[in-house]
Formats: C-alpha cells, structure tokens, sequence
C-alpha cells in the first residue's frame, strides 16, 4: 500500500508520528488497499480526509473533524476501518 500524507500546514514532528502510529491500526488491509491519500486541513477545527483505493477498484472517501488535532485524527480513523471492513466483508461474499 502506498501511503501519502498531506497538510494545508506544517505539521509537528509529533502530529506526523500520530498519524504514522494512528495507520498502523489499518495495516491488516495493506494487501486490499492500492494506495492511501491522507490530507489535513486546519481552518477553525482540524480537518481529516482520507481516500482508499482497493484493489478491485472501489473507493472509500472518509473525513473527520474536531477542534482536536488526535480527536479529528481518531474519528477519521474510526469511519475508515468500518469503510475498509465493509468492503473486506463484500468482497469475500463474492
């Protein structure tokens, strides 16, 4: 899986490390998933939105906000794996 992370700002060496440890959580799907886009954006609240492209060509589009960088980072989190789970679930069906 190819990873790639975004900012609309310069992200702190930790914000960075959050994020890296924060995928981690999704590595079961590394051989389902082609390639991962990651942006940030911080207007007045952190803005997360991540794309999925699986292998069999679908694609999961997932955001998640908060006035938190880890809170946004997490609730982004938390859709995607339900997101990368379902389409697991979908294709082992067929």
């Amino acid at each position: 899986m190819t990873k790639n992370v975004s900012a609309s700002f310069e992200l702190e060496k930790k914000q960075s490390e959050l994020i890296e440890k924060k995928l981690e959580r999704i590595k079961y799907a590394d051989d389902l998933i082609v390639d991962l886009s990651v942006r940030v954006k911080r207007e007045k609240e952190y803005i997360f939105e991540a794309t999925a492209n699986f292998r069999w060509g679908a694609q999961a589009h997932v955001s998640g906000k908060d006035f938190d960088f880890a809170a946004a980072l997490n609730k982004m989190m938390d859709i995607l794996d339900v997101k990368i789970k379902k389409e697991k679930d979908k294709i082992q069906e067929k």
